[in-house]
C-alpha cells in the first residue's frame, strides 16, 4: 500500500511539473484530490486495511495530500500572477506618447442647411411649425386637392399604414393643420422628414423637405417671385441666376418650377445639369382656391402662395455632393468636412 502511495505521489508531481496552463493544473487537482480523485479513494478505503498498518498509511496519505495541495496552489498562484503581469504589460500606457485627439461632434450637413434656410425665412417674417410624420390621408392628399384616384397621387408613391393612414409624402399637411386653426395672415415654414418608396443615388425612402406658405390679402405671384428670389440669392450667392417655368401641382394654380443656373458648371452644361446649364431647385405656386375652401378661407378675400424644396437636394448642390446616400451612412470622414 505504501509503495502504491509513493508511486502515486511521483506520478502526480510529474504531471504537475509539466503542466503549463491554469486548466491543466485544475485538471490535475481534480484527478488526484477531487471528490472522486485517486488519493481521495485511498483515504476512503482505509477501513479495509489491517488496523495495525492503518495509522501509518493514513498519515502518509495526508502527507501526500498536503504536499500535492501546496504544489498545486503555488503553481496556480504563479499562473495567475503571470497572467496579471502579461495583462499589465499589454495594457500599459506609455506616458511619453502624445495624447489622443478628441473628436468633437458637429451638426449634420442636412441640419446645417435646414437651420440656414429657416434663418433666411425668419428674416422674411416666416415662423417654423412642425406636424406629425404619420398622417391621415385627408391631410396628406384630400385637403390638398388630391382626392382618391386622382392621377397626381402617382407623383407621390406612398407608404400606407392603413387605408386612411400614411407616412406623409410631403410636409404640406402641416399647412392645412395650421390654416384650420389660424385665420390669415399666415406666414409659416414647415421642415421635417417625409417618406416615399424610392431609393437610388439621388433618392432615399426617407428624406427631408421644407415647405412654406404665405396667406394674406392681396398676395400676388410677384410676391412669390420676390420671396423666392431673395431666398435663393441668400442661399447660393447674389450672382445666382434663376428662372421660373410653368408646371403643375394639384394644390397650387398657377404653378411654377424654379431653376437656378448650374452651380457645378456655371451654366456651361455638365453631367449634373444634363448639359442644360440649369438645375431644378424647388416647386411653387399660388394656393388653389379649392384648398382655401377646405380650411374655410374665402378665396375672394385672401390669396397666398406655397413652395417646397428638398433639403438633401439643396445640400448636394451647395456642397457639391454627388450621392445622396452619403448623408445617411454616418461615415466620419464625410461628416467631419462640414
Amino acid at each position: 500500500m505504501l509503495k502504491e502511495l509513493e508511486e502515486l505521489q511521483r506520478q502526480a508531481e510529474s504531471e504537475i511539473s509539466i503542466a503549463k496552463t491554469e486548466g491543466e493544473f485544475l485538471a490535475a487537482r481534480t484527478k488526484y484530490l477531487g471528490r472522486k480523485g485517486i488519493l481521495t479513494k485511498f483515504l476512503r478505503n482505509l477501513g479495509n486495511i489491517d488496523p495495525e498498518k492503518r495509522p501509518l498509511v493514513g498519515n502518509r496519505c495526508n502527507e501526500i495530500k498536503d504536499t500535492l495541495t501546496e504544489k498545486l496552489e503555488n503553481a496556480l498562484k504563479a499562473v495567475t500572477t503571470l497572467k496579471k503581469e502579461e495583462a499589465l504589460l499589454r495594457d500599459s500606457i506609455d506616458v511619453t506618447l502624445p495624447g489622443r485627439k478628441v473628436r468633437y461632434g458637429k451638426l449634420h450637413p442636412i441640419t446645417q442647411v435646414c437651420q440656414e434656410i429657416c434663418d433666411i425665412f425668419a428674416g422674411l417674417g416666416f415662423s417654423v411649425v412642425e406636424g406629425p410624420e404619420i398622417e391621415l390621408d385627408y391631410y396628406n392628399f384630400e385637403a390638398l386637392n388630391i382626392p382618391q384616384n386622382h392621377p397626381a397621387r402617382d407623383m407621390q408613391d406612398t407608404f400606407y399604414i392603413e387605408d386612411s393612414i400614411v407616412l406623409r409624402t410631403h410636409t404640406s399637411p402641416v399647412q392645412i393643420r395650421v390654416m384650420e386653426k389660424q385665420r390669415p395672415p399666415v406666414r409659416i415654414l414647415s421642415p421635417g422628414r417625409v417618406y416615399r418608396p424610392d431609393s437610388d443615388i439621388s433618392h432615399t425612402p426617407m428624406f427631408h423637405q421644407i415647405e412654406g406658405l404665405l396667406v394674406d390679402r392681396g398676395i400676388t405671384f410677384g410676391d412669390l417671385k420676390g420671396v423666392l428670389t431673395s431666398f435663393l440669392k441668400q442661399m447660393f450667392g447674389e450672382g445666382t441666376a434663376l428662372r421660373f417655368r410653368p408646371s403643375f401641382f394639384p394644390f397650387t394654380e398657377p404653378s411654377a418650377e424654379v431653376d437656378i443656373r448650374c452651380v457645378m458648371c456655371n451654366g456651361a452644361g455638365c453631367r449634373v445639369c444634363s448639359q442644360s446649364g440649369w438645375l431644378e431647385i424647388l416647386g411653387s405656386g399660388m394656393v388653389d382656391p379649392e384648398v382655401f375652401k377646405n380650411v374655410h378661407y374665402d378665396p375672394e378675400e385672401v390669396s397666398g402662395f406655397a413652395f417646397g424644396l428638398g433639403l438633401e437636394r439643396i445640400a448636394m448642390l451647395k456642397y457639391g455632393i454627388s450621392d445622396i446616400r452619403l448623408f445617411f451612412e454616418n461615415d466620419w470622414r464625410f461628416l467631419e468636412q462640414f
